[in-house]
């Protein structure tokens, strides 16, 4: 039974639809990457997943209840770090630790002090003390130290720096090795892209792409930079795209995009041709997302200058 299993999701509020019939699928032992903008709809989905709001359409189940009507019940099975961590400021961060975790029926002492010295928290001051990074970690620590089977992790890295970013990574790693399922809501592509088993990306409330990130990287084109010592002409050559020809010292210099399925006829024509140096890079998450998110970005670009 999947931890999370969405079909057809919608939400509305008002006249604005945020859900528009999205799907959503978690498998037991997955980290799944949960990928769009602001206002894409991830955080209406998460909050319908806690149980905090109520679907308009479609089915939401995990473990295969529903969150609305089990929310209770489904909290014991589940831990919550959210992009934004408000804490009580009279008590410290260790006290919020230990509240937390009883919600849940406890934590493993032990576990505790291990992950507040990788995170390298001290548990002992105020909370109204904190950074923006230390409020996150204290959500990160009460989070991780439980026995839960799944974790919604919604930006759960914003305001930690590198180092405490790879500490999480190792904690995710961990998280997958004894078998919990993680959705993963973030804005740091390469963070996905290290981590997630696989992605759903979603645009203006629906679900656009979803699977793993071997079975998406097919619909994005690998770059290819070659230089030949005979030009070839490439100009009507099927799945080349965004050509660019350039002289080189030792031939001609060749930069463009090429269809993954037309690659081999490619490098077979470029192999007549002398082929002095090639380097093909594979496509990343970041050209799927952009794909999809492309003309936002630039729109985002055009406004800011």
């Amino acid at each position: 039974m999947n931890p999370i299993d969405i079909q057809g999701l919608d939400k509305s509020f008002g006249s604005f639809r945020a859900l528009s019939g999205l799907d959503l699928a978690l498998a037991p032992g997955e980290v799944r990457g949960f990928l769009g903008p602001n206002g894409a709809g991830k955080s209406t989905t998460i909050r319908i997943l806690l149980g905090m709001l109520r679907a308009d359409g479609g089915t939401t189940r995990l473990f295969g209840r529903d969150p609305w009507r089990d929310a209770v019940s489904l909290h014991r099975r589940l831990a919550y770090v959210p992009g934004d961590v408000s804490l009580w400021p009279n008590l410290t961060g260790g006290e919020v630790i230990d509240y937390l975790s009883r919600l849940r029926g406890g934590v493993d002492p032990a576990r505790r002090r291990e992950l507040l010295d990788r995170f390298e928290l001290d548990p002992t001051k105020k909370s109204r003390t904190y950074s923006k990074g230390n409020r996150q970690k204290v959500a990160l620590v009460a989070a991780l130290a439980s026995d839960a089977e799944l974790f919604i992790l919604d930006e759960p890295t914003s305001g930690l720096d590198p180092l405490m970013e790879a500490v999480f990574a190792d904690e995710v790693r961990r998280l997958k090795e004894r078998g919990g399922s993680v959705l993963l809501s973030s804005h740091i592509l390469s963070e996905v892209e290290k981590l997630c088993d696989a992605v759903t990306i979603i645009r203006q409330g629906s679900t656009v792409e979803q699977g793993t990130l071997a079975e998406l990287r097919h619909l994005t084109r690998t770059r290819v930079d070659v230089v030949t010592r005979r030009a070839p002409r490439f100009d009507d050559a099927i799945g080349v795209h965004g050509l660019v020809r350039a002289d080189a010292a030792d031939g001609t210099r060749l930069t463009f995009t090429v269809d993954d399925d037309r690659m081999g006829d490619v490098v077979t024509s470029l192999t007549a041709h002398d082929i002095v140096s090639l380097t093909a890079t594979p496509p990343s998450l970041e050209d799927l997302f952009l794909r999809h998110y492309g003309d936002e970005l630039d729109a985002e670009r055009e406004f800011a200058s």
